[in-house]
């Protein structure tokens, strides 16, 4: 069952980042802006963001395998319409799609897992492996991507989710037995709508700022209305009996760190694979394949340090990863910031290598970090959270970067050092969002956290359900 959830997860997390390798094609082929650049990407993550916890409390309600089941097909549709697509808006509107489907793949997964592993070591090591699946996957995008739209142009990218998607659904279909949670929370409709108002009104004001002027009436609206949701939110949350995000939990410091470290990192994945997708087709001319190769310093050490990484939080905990995480992850900002049109390849590959550590490394931790002293019953629940973290800090790092270094330089094919030098203003931003992670790293492991985290599992947990979970 943790082979099947973690295949799942692989192909979401993939086109989570195998996209950004064909935006130039796409660009060429149907005429996008640098806005519908961005838009072809936060689609896919704001929805997956907005969707992730109201997945996990109906599968929890209907029964975890139906939800996965029906998740995997949707995914599937989703992915064959966009291969074809014959316009920005029709492609944006098919990615949303997707991520329909991949918000009921994630959350259902880890509560599967969760209530799969009993046992406290194993827990943590099934999702050591877990996190380190999801980071591998969006690790390999760019080098699968550049591979396939090489060979068969950008819809292929979206065509070999439909084999694999079918195959995972006759896989769970045939070897996950259903579940539900023994006392399902009730739906909260008023703060669904709420977080997708937020979301999807303040991505739209960072996205559209540029083009529209900061201080166009649109660009006023859609940020008068996301403050207003962001005001509202937690005070229905608060009043609500069981709220779609329990703010009690972020009384614990090590699942509050998590949270910001996921919109840390993931910030921080979104800006580099944005970024670097540019640089490397549009500034050096690469083709898809070739700029997809470059970045397999990356996804080689991922791949090394991700299963690690889950290996040192099982036996250690998460202090050493996350600090080496930010650590990393800094250095490789540092390091881009003196990109040139023409910089040296070693010194792309040594970034490469030392974002693909940092991001390896800090994985495992958030997830374990969010479940860590949760009961069982509100373990899926946390796990959503944490993961509807990443995809917000995701989206971010795309509108925010990519808004950034647009006010000052063309993202389009005839970019040459003018981005390149407005550039090493995001790469800026990602050594900011290192240096924060490291901070919490040293911040969110120490004694007094701990003692914050038992407190809330003391609080959250019934009666019945009162033994060790996953430390």
């Amino acid at each position: 069952m943790l082979a099947i959830c973690c295949f799942s997860l692989f192909i979401v997390g993939l086109d989570n980042t195998v996209v950004n390798i064909a935006l130039p094609s796409i660009q060429h082929d149907l005429g996008s802006a640098a806005s519908g650049l961005q838009w072809i990407i936060d689609a896919y993550t704001l929805v997956l963001a907005a969707l992730l916890i109201l997945s996990g409390s109906v599968a929890d309600r209907f029964g975890r395998r139906r939800v996965f089941l029906t998740g995997l097909v949707v995914f599937v549709l989703g992915s064959l319409l966009c291969s074809l697509a014959p316009g920005l808006g029709w492609l944006v509107a098919f990615r949303a799609l997707q991520a329909v489907g991949g918000s009921m793949l994630n959350p259902v997964a880890m509560s599967i897992i969760t209530n799969t592993f009993t046992d406290r070591r194993e827990r943590a090591q099934a999702i050591g492996v877990w996190g380190g699946v999801v980071g591998v996957s969006m690790a390999l995008g760019p080098l699968i991507g550049g591979t396939l739209v090489k060979a068969a142009g950008w819809p292929s990218i979206f065509l070999i989710n439909v084999p694999v998607g079918l195959f995972a659904w006759a896989l769970t279909f045939r070897y996950v037995p259903e579940s539900k949670a023994p006392r399902p929370r009730k739906l909260d409709p008023v703060g669904q709508v709420l977080m997708v108002v937020l979301l999807g009104s303040g991505t739209a004001a960072i996205i559209e700022g540029p083009g529209h002027g900061w201080a166009s009436p649109l660009i006023l609206t859609l940020a008068t209305v996301a403050f207003t949701a962001l005001l509202v939110l937690p005070w229905w949350e608060l009043r609500t009996p069981e709220p779609l995000i329990d703010l009690r939990f972020f009384r614990s410091v090590p699942f509050t760190g998590a949270t910001v470290t996921a919109v840390c990192a993931f910030a921080a994945l979104g800006g580099f694979l944005f970024l670097n997708t540019l640089y490397l087709q549009n500034v050096r001319h690469y083709d898809p394949f070739e700029a997809g190769l470059r970045t397999l310093p990356m996804a080689g050490m991922m791949g090394v340090f991700a299963p690690l990484s889950g290996r040192i939080v099982g036996r250690h905990g998460p202090r050493v990863p996350l600090l080496a995480a930010g650590a990393t992850l800094a250095a490789s900002g540092v390091l881009l910031t003196r990109t040139a049109d023409d910089s040296p390849a070693g010194l792309l590959l040594v970034a490469y290598a030392l974002f693909g550590i940092g991001f390896g490394f800090v994985n495992a931790p958030i997830t374990n970090a969010a479940v860590s002293g949760m009961p069982v019953s509100q373990a899926g629940v946390a796990a959503a959270i944490a993961s509807t973290s990443r995809q917000i800090g995701q989206s971010l790092g795309v509108a925010v970067i990519g808004t950034v270094v647009a006010a000052t330089a063309s993202l389009g094919p005839r970019a040459g050092s003018g981005f390149t030098e407005a550039s090493h203003t995001g790469w800026w931003i990602v050594v900011g969002l290192g240096a924060a992670i490291l901070l919490l790293g040293a911040l969110t492991t120490t004694a007094w956290a701990a003692r914050t985290a038992a407190g809330v599992a003391v609080r959250l947990t019934p009666e019945q359900e009162r033994q060790p979970v996953a430390h």
